[in-house]
């Protein structure tokens, strides 16, 4: 049913009446953003880097995708979806995948697998993996000990933060500071199997300290889950991300999810394990991976397309583009991040309410950018996030970063 809110409903600035009740909204920050005309867009997409505001038919430039590389819009994509379609004529088998599972499915994890140096499972989507694998962690059944005590990275992404209840019913659920080895090396030394849950690149910026994670993972046999979505495609030779391409090999005591709607180009998730064993455990007893949903047809063809990409030269100089645009945003705008070699920079502003008026002011020169506050960060640590893609021009790149000087300067 679709509730209609009119002016009158309208009881003061955090409230609305519906049906007699009145009911407090959650957080005055977002109600900012959507009297700015900052969220609840509907928009047509005509290129690679504009949005047209389908309410008024502005068009304005995107700085909030993380389509890292354009392969969403790549017309070998794109084709590999309705091939797929025309090859089958079915979106899907209609089974859950621990029963049945499409002939171009299989092909296509072989194909992952055969990519990334790893036993490959898909999903319907990355947090469906998490919320599957992440218990099955805790209960102890993915790796030799018994249960394991599971430490998240207090940044690690709200996907595998969202899963603490249940993974709390199986052990104990504790959360550090960001990337703080000495109290991971502590909680090691304290408990007899530990696992930590963190992202290979971070979708507010920055990325794990793997040297010394796998440090731990040789002294203590720590589990390492990472979800690696915001460095899948844009780095290793084919794409396999931050996290596999510094790994020499994929070990029994890691997992490495990703979403594929990122720097890939399609939709649905991936989990690389490091032994067939675990990934045979995973596809029948993951839950969520093995309910009623599975990847569909037109998606697992467009993933067979961007894979063949991956597999050419065109990959390469999609992540040379890439850089080049970092090293220039870099140049002409320091930011914290800045020489990390990932695409996430955050404009740093403080009070949540003020990077409101920062992303609307943008918004009003013709660049949408999404602003991030409590509790996607930590309290007055709030800013505009800027994500910097394979596509933008020089041209695009320097005005963005002229506009907002000139809106930081006069605000």
């Amino acid at each position: 049913m679709k509730v209609k809110t009119t002016t009158q409903d309208v009881v003061g600035p955090r409230r609305y009446r519906n049906g007699g009740k009145v009911l407090e909204l959650a957080d005055p920050v977002w109600l900012a953003a959507a009297e700015r005309g900052l969220i609840n867009q509907y928009v047509d997409t005509p290129s690679d880097n504009t949005f047209v505001i389908r309410e008024t038919g502005r068009e304005v430039l995107s700085l909030c995708s993380f389509a890292y590389l354009g392969l969403n819009t790549h017309p070998r994509v794109i084709e590999g979806a309705i091939d797929a379609l025309q090859q089958t004529k079915s979106m899907g088998v209609g089974v859950g995948n621990t029963r049945v599972r499409h002939s171009l499915l299989g092909q296509l994890e072989e194909e992952f697998s055969d990519l990334f140096d790893a036993y490959v499972m898909t999903g319907v989507s990355c947090s469906a993996l998490s919320a599957g694998i992440l218990p099955l962690i805790a209960s102890g059944h993915v790796a030799e000990g018994g249960r394991r005590v599971m430490v998240f990275d207090r940044f690690c992404h709200f996907s595998m933060a969202y899963m603490k209840p249940l993974c709390a019913e199986e052990s104990l659920v504790f959360t550090c500071n960001h990337n703080d080895l000495d109290y991971l090396e502590h909680m090691c030394r304290k408990y007899p199997h530990v696992a930590y849950i963190a992202d290979g690149a971070y979708s507010m910026g920055g990325d794990a300290a793997l040297e010394g994670l796998l440090e731990l993972q040789n002294r203590y046999g720590l589990f390492l889950y990472f979800d690696d979505s915001h460095s899948l495609s844009i780095v290793g030779k084919h794409g396999e991300g931050i996290t596999r391409a510094y790994l020499p090999e994929m070990s029994p005591l890691t997992i490495i999810v990703a979403s594929l709607n990122k720097g890939f180009g399609t939709s649905g998730g991936i989990a690389m394990v490091g032994e067939r064993k675990i990934l045979d455990f995973l596809q029948r007893q993951a839950g969520p991976v093995s309910w009623s949903q599975n990847m569909e047809i037109p998606v697992v063809g467009a993933s067979l397309a961007s894979v063949a990409i991956h597999r050419s030269p065109e990959l390469e100089e999609l992540q040379r583009k890439l850089q080049n645009n970092e090293e220039l945003f870099d140049r002409i705008y320091p930011t914290r991040f800045a020489g990390n070699g990932l695409p996430v920079r955050i404009i740093e502003i403080g009070e949540s309410l003020k990077a409101i008026d920062v992303a609307a002011a943008l918004f009003e020169r013709g660049y949408y950018n999404t602003a991030v506050f409590f509790p996607i960060v930590p309290r007055n640590e709030a800013g505009i996030r800027v994500m910097l893609r394979a596509p933008l021009t020089e041209k695009q790149i320097s005005g963005f970063v002229d506009a907002a000087k000139d809106v930081l300067r006069t605000m």
